[in-house]
């Protein structure tokens, strides 16, 4: 597991960190941002995923220094720049709205951000044209912006905030706008472009998918607070908690009783009386033996008669709904809904039909207790 949760000042390899802030409008206000720490390492991809309203954008404005912490320290290699104003940070930054001065060239927007920090005419050219041949729009470097599509537009904005060569690119849901296909082709794009810079890279998205295709590290926020850190595989596979766990992908969350232990494993009582096994998880040592089980949908097999599995249970099919590459089930089992996911290839029960389902003793993930926030 990843601990990026602590600021580390005299880390070598961390160049941002986030020492406990706070942010409140007002001395009454509830807080939008409560003590939020974390430390983003030179070169690294790191996103703040969450719902609107969560606190993610004014993290990042608090880092960028648009906005101010009510409480806590932000510090750039080691320097507190809590109080400086934005130019004097030297981030580079991208909204969502791309604020592109619609009266320039797609050069001369590139080369704004340098011809501010008084770089000379040559260097300037060079430079925007370099940058602008890294994002693939050489060939536009005359035209204006409204000659150009959304994911061009794009484009424009990232290389303009990296032609100065920041240590820092900020990221504030800069393909909100951009349809499916193009979101895509752009993340990809993005994650190739800081890979080659090196820049490190805070983001802030609400699409899950796109948090899990593009980052290194994803801090996962709720009410203003950071639920978890860590790499996506972990946090998918082992959330800290039942927000963590819906909303990072789809999971069965499954009400259960702790009866025992079983090695690494605990053993669990589900409705209806079945024991089965399950990974601890977040819990701390002497919980509240009432639990939640989540078992995502692609870990719950529907088994051929020959078949077996660790926990096997009979369950009735609700509905059967046909994805492509994936057929989802609603099924019923030991009195609760579960959801699976597999393969058309595996089984074409419809609705009412009876079946078997089961699922490794690893891949159920103990969370809080039943009916917790």
């Amino acid at each position: 597991m990843v601990d990026l949760a602590t600021p580390d000042r005299s880390a070598s390899d961390a160049y941002l960190h986030v020492d406990r802030v706070w942010k409140a409008y007002g001395a009454a206000a509830e807080p939008v941002v409560r003590d939020a720490s974390f430390a983003l390492p030179q070169g690294q991809f790191m996103t703040l995923l969450g719902p609107s309203g969560s606190g993610k954008t004014t993290i990042l404005m608090m880092v960028a220094g648009f906005e101010q912490p009510t409480k806590g320290q932000i510090f750039a290699r080691g320097r507190d720049v809590s109080t400086l104003p934005p130019h004097q940070r030297g981030f580079g930054v991208v909204f969502q709205g791309y604020a592109l001065f619609p009266h320039m060239s797609v050069q001369d927007n590139v080369e704004f951000a340098l011809r501010m920090r008084r770089v000379d005419s040559p260097t300037r050219r060079r430079k925007a044209l370099d940058m602008l041949d890294k994002v693939g729009l050489a060939a536009f470097a005359h035209r204006k912006p409204r000659e150009l599509s959304g994911g061009q537009q794009q484009r424009v904005a990232l290389a303009r905030a990296l032609a100065f060569e920041p240590d820092l690119l900020l990221l504030d849901e800069p393909l909100g706008a951009l349809d499916k296909k193009m979101r895509e082709t752009l993340q990809s794009e993005i994650k190739a472009l800081q890979r080659k810079t090196g820049v490190s890279v805070l983001f802030v998205t609400h699409d899950q998918e796109e948090a899990m295709m593009m980052s290194d590290v994803i801090a996962v926020m709720e009410n203003g607070r950071i639920a978890q850190i860590d790499t996506p595989e972990q946090i998918y596979n082992h959330p800290a908690d039942r927000f963590v766990a819906t909303f990072l992908g789809e999971t069965n969350l499954l009400a259960c009783e702790i009866v025992g232990a079983d090695g690494d494993l605990v053993r669990v009582r589900m409705a209806g009386g079945m024991i089965c096994c399950a990974r601890p998880g977040h819990r701390s040592p002497g919980s509240a033996s009432q639990a939640t089980l989540s078992l995502r949908p692609e870990a719950v097999a529907l088994l051929a008669d020959h078949e077996t599995a660790d926990n096997v249970v009979e369950a009735e099919v609700l509905e059967r709904v046909f994805l492509g590459q994936q057929v989802r089930y609603t099924l019923r089992a030991f009195g609760q809904t579960v959801v699976a996911l597999g393969a058309p290839s595996r089984s074409q029960a419809g609705q009412g039909v009876r079946v078997r389902i089961g699922w490794s003793r690893e891949a159920g993930e103990l969370l809080g207790e039943a009916g917790a926030d």
